[in-house]
């Protein structure tokens, strides 16, 4: 258990970039759809307070999925999410062009996804997790499964994670 820990908190030190997947890890997963077929997503306000304290520590965030909808990018905006890559059906070559871009290594790099299509990710990323609800043929293949659901508080569970690795958590 020990030596889990202390790899745990390695790892988690190193990370420079963070990337998400939005349905499923940002969003509980549902897609609702109105009478007018506006799309709609409901985002957890703990998510986006943890969001802003990483970019506070000088961590960033970026956005890859492969859906496409204004209200990612609207939420996006009210974070400051620089990095939002949207209808991205192969998201490792995404992947591949932030580290590029960031000169980070995939050591340096975590990915939070919940599905099959993350997978080439999570085999190339630094730390790679899975929200507790993903599918399971992601969980194997996942440093961390968090506690918390997508969409409820499992990107802050993280964020708290390495935050607290790099004696950054403010807990009182």
């Amino acid at each position: 258990m020990r030596k889990t820990r202390t790899t745990l908190k390695t790892k988690t030190s190193k990370i420079k970039l963070l990337l998400l997947d939005v349905d499923g890890v940002l969003t509980d997963g549902r897609i609702i759809l109105d009478s007018q077929g506006n799309e709609l997503k409901a985002f957890h306000v703990r998510d986006g307070h943890g969001i802003k304290l990483a970019q506070r520590a000088g961590i960033i965030i970026g956005i890859i999925t492969g859906r496409k909808s204004e209200v990612v990018n609207i939420r996006a905006r009210e974070l400051g999410i620089q990095e939002v890559h949207q209808g991205a059906i192969e998201k490792i070559a995404v992947y591949e062009s932030l580290i590029k871009k960031y000169g980070v290594q995939d050591d340096e790099v975590a990915y939070m996804g919940d599905d099959t299509v993350d997978l080439d990710i999570f085999k190339r990323a630094g730390f790679s997790v899975a929200v507790a609800d993903a599918d399971s043929a992601v969980k194997p293949h996942a440093d961390l499964i968090t506690k918390a659901k997508g969409g409820r508080g499992a990107v802050r569970e993280f964020i708290n994670l390495i935050l607290k690795s790099r004696g950054k958590l403010r807990t009182s």
